[in-house]
């Protein structure tokens, strides 16, 4: 379109994202936004708009503010679009926190968040979809729908994520998410002793031109979408790091993406690279190590152990860490001794 960008974000649950033109007459957003959305009814919009899931220029409006040249307007859906037909499933989960807004769940590894082809049930979405019937047996599968998730983490990363239980406390952690004021911090030990105690990744990413499986950084910024990820080491194996990091954007695959681009791909990530050996020594006493620790943990070593948010009703700051999971603590103690042996 020539008169405004439309674009839209991978980061949370579907968005429109609408940038006004320099030239753009006053009108009034739900008239807007009613011919700028296709399906949308003017109810709809407005609807929207009291539940604050509009935002012009990152805060929200009334139904009769005008926009302006230059607005940025931000369009959240009341559910995410991954959760059609929830099949509930008693599954066991780690329930961190819960009340009538927020859900914190503390996912093992190995878990799916959401179904999607491939993975139509099993997910952590069913399980909490069978955790809430067992609250409210009258739920409707539309009422199902309205819980949502903000964020994901992969099948195969351990640690704490957030669901809204409702439409109003799902735009308002959304656009936490999308200001990146939320408090995210993961452990990961990867390959290689870095070089600086701490730094900050800057590389756009996005899907592998190649492969539609994979993801990929682009530093130049012609593809993908932009990503800036914090990194601290904590702990100096010599041929593997741990290393914390925080995430300002919240892109797919991000740190994975991110860490192998700087030479350090995680630990045992196999579709990274780092299912095999990649600092060390040619001697066979030191493959067989390695593979006992891919057998320690079998899977990319990576946690999402600090989470932290403002409670979208009572404003309060939410604050929970997640210890390393055994595979992880395992890990990193055969790390230890196998250092400190080196040394002797």
């Amino acid at each position: 379109m020539d008169d405004e960008q439309i674009a839209s974000s991978d980061e949370l649950y579907e968005t429109h994202t609408i940038v006004c033109a320099k030239g753009q007459e006053p009108l009034r957003i739900d008239k807007f936004l009613m011919n700028r959305i296709e399906g949308a009814t003017r109810n709809k919009i407005q609807q929207a708009i009291e539940q604050e899931r509009v935002l012009v220029n990152s805060r929200p409006v009334k139904s009769n503010y005008k926009i302006r040249p230059d607005d940025t307007i931000v369009v959240y859906q009341d559910y995410s679009p991954d959760l059609n037909e929830i099949i509930p499933e008693n599954i066991p989960i780690n329930i961190v926190f819960e009340d009538e807004d927020v859900l914190v769940i503390d996912k093992p590894a190995g878990m799916v968040v959401h179904p999607g082809s491939g993975n139509p049930s099993g997910t952590l979405v069913n399980a909490v979809a069978f955790h809430l019937l067992q609250q409210h047996p009258n739920l409707t599968e539309e009422d199902l729908n309205r819980f949502g998730l903000v964020h994901r983490i992969d099948k195969n990363t351990s640690g704490l994520l957030v669901l809204a239980k409702n439409s109003k406390a799902l735009a308002f952690l959304a656009r936490q998410f999308f200001e990146h004021t939320v408090h995210r911090r993961y452990m990961a030990l990867v390959w290689g002793d870095l070089p600086d105690d701490s730094g900050t990744i800057v590389a756009h990413v996005g899907r592998n031109l190649r492969f539609r499986k994979l993801f990929d950084a682009f530093p130049e910024g012609d593809h993908g979408k932009d990503a800036i990820t914090h990194y601290e080491v904590k702990e100096r194996f010599n041929y593997t790091t741990l290393v914390e990091c925080r995430l300002e954007t919240g892109r797919t695959h991000q740190i994975r993406v991110h860490m192998k681009y700087i030479g350090h791909p995680l630990f045992n990530d196999e579709l990274y690279g780092g299912d095999r050996i990649v600092k060390g020594t040619v001697f066979s006493k030191y493959k067989q190590f390695i593979d006992n620790c891919f057998s320690i943990c079998p899977r990319h070593a990576l946690h999402a152990y600090q989470l932290g948010f403002i409670h979208p009703e009572t404003r309060e700051p939410l604050f929970f860490e997640s210890k390393l999971p055994e595979d992880m603590e395992g890990l990193i103690e055969k790390w230890r001794a196998y250092t400190s042996g080196s040394k002797r």
